[in-house]
């Protein structure tokens, strides 16, 4: 038994959420390995749409059991609002599907703060942080500075808050930012009180020996997207992460030989929310035409997504980080109107033709595009492969004799329904 892991192939934002829910099904165990409350992973059913942030994508499926591996960072206080938000709302009992990793750290409300104070202070050269605390939480974490899960349970836990506070409060004295602590300090500490009724797991034991036993298929779910990775994402406009699939190894405690199929996750096209270069992003009518009909709104901070061509070129770096061995596009529907659709073959860089995604992409690459002829048809309602138009199986076989990958899925609109199996 190997664990299968699925994740985003772009700039995050490519349906991971809908995905997960679709395939949890054929899965027992639905595991997050890292970020932490600036994913947004939004799935859509019986006419509802509902928006993820920290807790897996299999929790609406009765028998799935939901991890939130060590390599996460946790917000107590976030994590809270969504549980009451989904016990409200479904009556699911939480408390029995989560299991939490002991080695997850925390993030304190100083890392909030912290991370407002560091945004600000970058003026017109800000990341485009989320402002959830998740860089200066993952900060402590490598600093070995950090509170994790497990701690919560020890007698001097609130003396280590403390401590790490104190140190905070001394570095956040050095910005004028202003914040206040006691409100976002009492929403932490009830969050705290709730975390305390969820299982803690050492999460490393508890996967090896499911996959030992043979009795559980489980499947890791990756937040953000590869080109966001902390290593090899277009830096320093990343995540604070390992977004690759090298991460649901060390965000799990699993060994590279148990990694089974890695499903990666690509738009029809391509968006990014936030700062940092973006070669194929359109600035016409054509990227208003994408954000609109694709309602690209940042599912964590509402933010108009930038939009762009599909970059074919970023695809197969991606592709070849994570030994992808099936592809998933989604949102081939919000193509239907284009009469021409562009996808980047290829870099134009300083008059030199480049095909391999290079070490800076910012200022200095100009995509070079292949045109296809749109399907201009409704493909919402589609339920089979047989019903495709041949302009977007034109598209589909062109993507998959550059990548050397199948698409084994092609989601055709938000609802888990509008999903066709190939």
């Amino acid at each position: 038994m190997k664990v299968d892991v699925l994740l985003g192939l772009q700039w995050g934002d490519e349906g991971k959420g809908k995905v997960v829910d679709v395939l949890t099904p054929d899965y027992n165990v639905i595991t997050r390995f890292q970020g932490g409350a600036n994913a947004g992973h939004s799935l859509e059913f019986n006419g509802q749409k509902h928006v993820l942030h920290l807790i897996p994508s299999g929790i609406f499926h009765d028998k799935a059991i939901n991890i939130i591996g060590n390599g996460v960072v946790l917000d107590p206080a976030i994590f809270k609002i969504e549980v009451d938000e989904i016990v409200t709302k479904f009556n699911i009992k939480v408390s029995e599907k989560i299991h939490l990793a002991k080695k997850a750290n925390l993030i304190l409300p100083t890392h909030r703060m912290l991370d407002g104070a560091m945004e600000a202070e970058k003026g017109d050269h800000k990341i485009g942080s989320t402002l959830k605390g998740i860089g200066p939480a993952y900060t402590d974490k490598i600093g070995r500075n950090a509170l994790r899960i497990g701690d919560i349970l020890a007698p001097n836990f609130l003396e280590k808050y403390n401590a790490i506070k104190k140190g905070h409060l001394k570095t956040l004295s050095l910005y004028n930012f202003e914040f206040d602590l006691e409100s976002l300090e009492k929403e932490w500490f009830e969050g705290i009180e709730l975390l305390k009724k969820f299982k803690f797991i050492e999460c490393e034991h508890v996967i090896n020996k499911y996959l030992t036993d043979g009795d559980k298929k489980i499947l890791a779910e990756g937040a953000q997207g590869s080109l966001l990775d902390i290593d090899y994402g277009s830096y320093p406009f990343v995540t604070s992460s390992t977004t690759i699939c090298a991460g649901a190894c060390t965000g799990m405690g699993i060994a590279p030989s148990k990694i089974g199929e890695v499903k990666g996750i690509f738009k029809a096209y391509c968006t990014r929310v936030g700062s940092g270069p973006f070669p194929t992003e359109l600035f016409d009518e054509n990227g208003q035409k994408l954000r609109d009909i694709g309602n690209e709104y940042g599912s964590t901070t509402g933010r108009p997504r930038r939009c762009g061509w599909m970059d074919l070129v970023a695809l197969k770096y991606a592709v070849q980080l994570n030994g992808v061995t099936e592809l998933i596009m989604t949102k081939a529907d919000v193509l239907d109107g284009f009469d021409t659709i562009k996808l980047a073959v290829a870099y134009n860089v300083n008059g030199e033709l480049v095909e391999d995604f290079p070490y800076d992409i910012e200022n200095i690459v100009e995509a070079v595009y292949k045109e296809f002829k749109g399907w201009k048809t409704d493909i919402s309602k589609i339920k089979a492969e047989s019903e495709f138009p041949v302009e977007l199986s034109e598209y589909i076989a062109f993507i998959e004799k550059e990548t050397g990958v199948p698409i084994k899925i092609v989601s055709v609109g938000p609802d888990r329904e509008a999903t066709i199996i190939r």
